[in-house]
């Protein structure tokens, strides 16, 4: 299995994760101090939101899409993609801070009566860890027009979330000068566990391209290229908004297939698109059915080394009508006799 940066990506506010890459102007160190000076002002004020009558958004902050794959140790990984109008960023460069924190997490203690504070308790009281934190930096280029994409990654076990995204500008040293700008995101979510034996996929990742890397990225690369696997990087799209003139493509995963007496499973996907019509939808086509099994899939295939069912299609729209329309993938594990469905909705116009 590829490793999806389940041996960085936990930690706790005492083990914050921090990211910096180079920009020509500023030195390694440069950038390194920034995001410490920086790391407590945005912990302070995410640990003040609860508190907070208004949640500042200068930035045009917006949460775009979120995906979920497996990750290493039984656990789920998540990349997600947010968005920031580049043309209100004063400076050459933003913080982005995530902090995930468990709904299930331990309700506090009522305070002490008065006059009978448990000194000794408070001074062992320890801080909440959160399941995953980071913070790095994200360069932001003069000129750039329209919405600026930055995604970034958590791993994390099953169980109900809400995830903080913060994007900041760096405080200013001069004095008086106008206070920096900063958004916030509170996002819920719910991340299912895909460990558990049962037929399963990842999410449908509807992307724009699949690149072939020369070589596998560095997990400090990974930061901010989160959505790349082993040699190939995928670039998700951030809506399902298309023209007669591209392709609606698809990739997944399926995990926890049966396997045959030769260590294969034998699986089927079905891609069928349905028109959405007043009232319902009506059948409109459908692609010829994908099947992995030993007949198909490499001779050397085997889950125990770690190898992946993938599927992927790219539908042209051209003969599409104008409209909007769903996809359902059905997933047919033919070995257990189970199957499951997803669906992704999209829209096609002319131009």
């Amino acid at each position: 299995m590829v490793n999806r940066r389940g041996a960085i990506a936990l930690g706790s506010a005492g083990a914050l994760i921090f990211s910096a890459t180079l920009l020509a102007q500023q030195t390694e160190k440069q950038r390194e101090e920034l995001l410490k000076k920086e790391t407590e002002t945005v912990i302070k004020f995410v640990d003040g939101l609860a508190a907070s009558a208004s949640v500042p958004n200068d930035l045009s902050l917006t949460w775009v899409r979120d995906d979920l794959l497996k990750a290493e140790g039984n656990k789920q990984y998540v990349p997600y993609n947010v968005v920031i109008d580049p043309s209100k960023v004063t400076g050459g460069n933003v913080a982005i801070y995530c902090r995930v924190a468990s709904k299930a997490a331990t309700t506090p203690e009522p305070p002490a009566p008065a006059g009978k504070k448990d000194d000794k308790k408070d001074k062992n009281k320890k801080n909440p860890e959160w399941q995953y934190e980071e913070i790095s930096l994200v360069d932001v280029p003069s000129g750039q027009s329209g919405p600026m994409r930055i995604s970034r990654s958590f791993t994390v076990a099953s169980g109900s979330y809400d995830v903080f995204v913060v994007v900041k500008e760096p405080t200013p040293k001069q004095k008086n000068a106008p206070a920096p700008k900063i958004s916030v995101i509170k996002q819920a979510m719910n991340v299912p566990d895909l460990w558990n034996d049962e037929l399963n996929t990842s999410s449908v990742i509807v992307f724009q391209r699949i690149d072939n890397l020369p070589a596998p990225l560095t997990p400090q690369e990974m930061v901010s290229r989160p959505y790349s696997f082993g040699a190939m990087e995928i670039i998700p799209a951030l809506d399902t908004k298309f023209t007669k003139k591209s392709e609606l493509s698809t990739f997944m995963l399926i995990y926890n297939a049966k396997t045959d007496s030769a260590n294969k499973p034998d699986v089927s996907i079905e891609y069928s698109f349905y028109a959405k019509e007043a009232g319902g939808e009506k059948f409109y086509n459908k692609t010829n059915p994908q099947n992995l099994n030993a007949g198909t899939l490499p001779p050397q295939f085997d889950f125990a080394a770690g190898h992946e069912l993938q599927s992927a299609q790219a539908v042209p729209l051209a003969s599409f009508p104008e409209g909007e329309y769903r996809l359902e993938i059905k997933v047919t594990d033919k070995l257990s006799n189970k199957s499951l469905t997803r669906d992704v909705n999209f829209t096609v116009s002319g131009s």
